[in-house]
């Protein structure tokens, strides 16, 4: 499963696909789903629905991942052909600074200021993101356009899925959240024999990274039984960040967030669903890890406020250096996360209703 994991990887998080800019992506994973599938369809807004029938009738089961990564769009071209930005998604002005980026399917730089100019003020300070601008090697607003670049188009990070010595450790952009569309992805592989009650239908949704956009379309469309979001969640195993109350690691196998995100904009996972995924793990001896991470938050915020409220839980991997270019997962944690999912779906079916009082 691994290798094959890895090379769909590779070539899932090679396209661009910002917020709102999700199409080439989409058009890809609907490539793979349709074999996969009874049916695929793809909304308005970009959101990729994939059915499966089970065996029996029964309940229904919505897993989902979202398609976009962190990116930027053009903001402004000026006269000398130089591109100002604004960020979509938590794009950081510090690992901005002399990155090769994709402007619209063109190779551009982030410019940076030569060191010899600098002042010694400047050189501790990092400029705001309305203070970078991106280098196409044009010398006009013209030539920008005759290129095919406009206001509003989109900017990502050039990195590639490379392994380390260890090959079971990956790193490159967009690891958030293109393994976990791969990982739904070879679920459906895995449960090929139909052997479950119910209809499985996985979601590929847009804009998460803006808002959560399109996993509340989603849902309501869908209006499930049961909701299972995966995604990547930030962690705490480096010297920067040991002994921050926060003990999540890769390699350690899935982690549950119990809590994900602050205020309005979190989630506190249904306690159903909790003890469900904490059960079906035990059971089956996975290593799992529980989190509470206020300062970030998955799809499962959004998805599980529509209708008469979902019961919604949330599976996610650990990365390192979240939200840049290095993304850093172990691939063993995703093999758990699937025979995790595998055996959730196989026993949805006996779930009840899972009520909030017994």
């Amino acid at each position: 499963m691994k290798q094959a994991f890895i090379e769909k990887l590779k070539t899932l998080a090679s396209i661009q696909g910002t917020p709102g800019q999700e199409m080439s992506v989409v058009k890809q994973l609907k490539e793979w789903f349709t074999p996969l599938a009874d049916r695929v369809e793809v909304d308005h807004m970009g959101n990729l629905y994939a059915y499966l029938e089970g065996k029996k009738s029964g309940p229904t089961l919505m897993v989902s991942a979202h398609s976009d990564e962190i990116g930027c769009v053009v903001r402004d071209i000026d006269n000398r052909g130089f591109i100002r930005i604004e960020r979509t998604g938590g794009m950081i002005e510090s690992l901005l600074i002399g990155r090769k980026v994709n402007v619209n399917g063109h190779f551009g730089v982030i410019g940076v200021k030569a060191g010899h100019l600098q002042t010694p003020e400047e050189r501790k300070r990092i400029p705001s993101i309305y203070e970078l601008y991106v280098d196409v090697g044009a010398t006009s607003s013209e030539q920008v356009r005759e290129m095919g670049i406009e206001i509003g188009d989109p900017i990502s990070y050039i990195s590639e899925i490379e392994h380390f010595t260890n090959k079971d450790l990956i790193c490159g952009k967009a690891i958030d959240n293109r393994s976990c569309c791969v990982l739904l992805l070879d679920l459906f592989e895995a449960v090929q024999d139909r052997d479950f009650t119910g209809t499985l239908v996985g979601v590929i949704a847009v804009q998460e990274e803006v808002g959560l956009r399109g996993a509340k379309v989603a849902s309501y469309k869908i209006n499930p039984d049961y909701a299972i979001v995966l995604d990547t969640i930030p962690c705490a195993d480096t010297p920067d960040s040991l002994g921050s109350g926060y003990p999540v690691g890769i390699g350690r196998g899935p982690v549950i967030p119990a809590l994900a995100g602050g205020s309005v904009r979190g989630n506190i996972m249904a306690p159903q669903m909790k003890k469900v995924i904490i059960a079906t793990s035990k059971r089956l001896e996975i290593p799992y890890q529980l989190a509470v991470m206020t300062g970030a938050t998955t799809d499962v915020a959004a998805v599980h406020l529509e209708r008469d409220g979902i019961l919604a839980g949330a599976i996610t991997f650990a990365r390192r250096y979240s939200h840049s270019p290095v993304e850093m997962a172990d691939v063993n944690d995703f093999e758990k996360g699937l025979h995790l999912l595998k055996e959730l779906v196989g026993d949805m079916n006996t779930w009840g209703s899972l009520p909030f009082v017994e």
